[in-house]
């Protein structure tokens, strides 16, 4: 109740904010700048590259700065920039201020995973990642109906539609930046709200968390290393670029993607709140299930597979009423299996350094499937958009392929751990390492055991 609402809030506005350009496109935003041709497409690339360059830096200064003061002092930054691009009058300063909303939002979700990683031990990890994210989907839903109403305030001092979506989301996001500093703690060490007792618990618990010897707690350059040569950050990337392809895809052109079926503007705003009210259902079922059964693979390839069918529906020639309900299962799929990704390489990622860079890399340079995603659905593909779709079945293929891999990957591991850990009793060696050795070594530790 002290963090995940607020964190929520926050992400809910972020990914408002990065993805209402795709609802303010319907309300005149293209035809006042200009964006002809692939202008569109590349307003929204820009906005990736800085976002995913200083993903893993932002995250680096997290714990130095404190979360309670870095959080929010980055989403009133974000919130100035989102007011700012109401008012650019031509396609250059779009570019521009996309390129600033990138570098802002940058710290935001990498940040509060690592914060949240702090906190939780890592099989009541993904129901709070999953809550945190779950705002993602109520943002798309919120940005429909929002720019639904806002689109009446067109004329306004002159002023757009596009433009009021902007700045008064960009407003109510200063604000929520603001109370996010009076709301937010730092770690169960320093929490006040907490009692003493309650402050070692959550402090025993999550060093002790899997192993015996616990967590380290100070940096070196090691860890650095130690998180940029780890294979399963390499191979989760390629796990993290299949799902976030097709939400970002779907994400920022699926307000474009509903008027291609035929209806109005307003019309097809509100027809974007259904499919993320479902994903929305969808992603709390799959991430309480998951650390019920302390399992993740299986629900990132149930939602592979529901995003399987519903980009294969909608690169047919089925009617747009079926097409329409495809649309849930883009959104439903992608949505839901998402926390679990981020959730699966966070459990498996031994030591707090090594896992704060380790998934500031994987969120990072995974997001640079975001930047293709911005370029698959081109206006002169309209209306079936065989391209964005077939692209959108490709990053879910490399999913398909990945997943199954790191499953044999970390079963094999396990068992072998396993067996080396019964030989090791059989010999008589209880304590071949010492507790520092093996705080050290991580997740590479004889004791600690792979999540699937």
């Amino acid at each position: 109740m002290r963090l995940v609402p607020m964190l929520s809030l926050m992400y809910l506005l972020s990914y408002m904010d990065r993805g209402n350009i795709g609802n303010a496109r319907l309300q005149g935003l293209d035809t006042q700048l200009g964006l002809t041709g692939n202008r569109y497409n590349i307003a929204l690339t820009m906005y990736f590259i800085p976002y995913c360059l200083f993903e893993c830096p932002a995250n680096l200064v997290l714990k130095r700065f404190h979360p309670s003061r870095w959080l929010p002092g980055i989403t009133i930054v974000w919130g100035i920039v989102m007011t700012t691009m109401g008012l650019v009058k031509n396609y250059p300063q779009l570019v521009g201020v996309r390129v600033c909303l990138g570098v802002a939002e940058a710290g935001l979700f990498p940040g509060v995973v690592y914060y949240l990683s702090l906190w939780y031990p890592r099989h009541k990890l993904q129901v709070r990642i999953g809550l945190f994210y779950g705002a993602a989907t109520v943002a798309g839903a919120f940005s429909g109906l929002l720019a639904f109403g806002i689109s009446f305030m067109s004329g306004t001092r002159n002023l757009l539609g596009w433009s009021w979506i902007f700045i008064l989301e960009g407003i109510a996001t200063v604000l929520v930046g603001i109370l996010a500093a009076f709301v937010l703690v730092d770690f169960p060490s320093t929490a006040k709200f907490l009692t003493p007792e309650e402050r070692s618990y959550l402090v025993h618990v999550k060093k002790y968390d899997n192993s015996s010897v616990g967590e380290e707690e100070n940096f070196e350059m090691r860890h650095l290393w130690a998180a940029m040569v780890d294979w399963q950050v390499w191979l989760h990337i390629l796990i993290y670029m299949s799902i976030v392809g097709p939400i970002y895809g779907i994400t920022l052109f699926l307000p474009t993607i509903i008027n291609s079926f035929g209806h109005t503007p307003a019309v097809s705003q509100l027809l974007t709140v259904p499919p993320y009210i479902f994903a929305t259902t969808l992603l709390l079922i799959f991430a309480y299930c998951s650390d019920k059964l302390k399992m993740r693979s299986p629900f990132i390839l149930l939602g592979l597979t529901l995003c399987l069918i519903g980009f294969s529906i909608n690169i047919s020639n089925a009617p747009n009423g079926v097409k329409y309900f495809g649309i849930f299962f883009c959104v439903g799929g992608g949505y839901a299996a998402f926390p679990g990704i981020v959730a699966w390489l966070g459990n498996n990622l031994a030591g707090q350094y090594k896992r704060g860079i380790g998934m500031a890399i994987h969120i990072g340079v995974g997001n640079f499937s975001g930047a293709i995603a911005c370029n698959i659905y081109r206006s002169q593909d309209a209306p079936r958009y065989v391209i964005g779709h077939g692209c959108e079945l490709m990053f879910v293929g490399l999913g398909l392929i990945t997943v199954p891999i790191a499953i044999v990957t970390y079963i094999h591991i396990n068992k072998q751990r396993d067996a080396a850990q019964r030989e090791a009793l059989e010999r008589g060696e209880v304590n071949k390492y010492t507790p520092q050795q093996l705080r050290e070594m991580g997740d590479r530790a004889p004791d600690f055991r792979y999540t699937l």
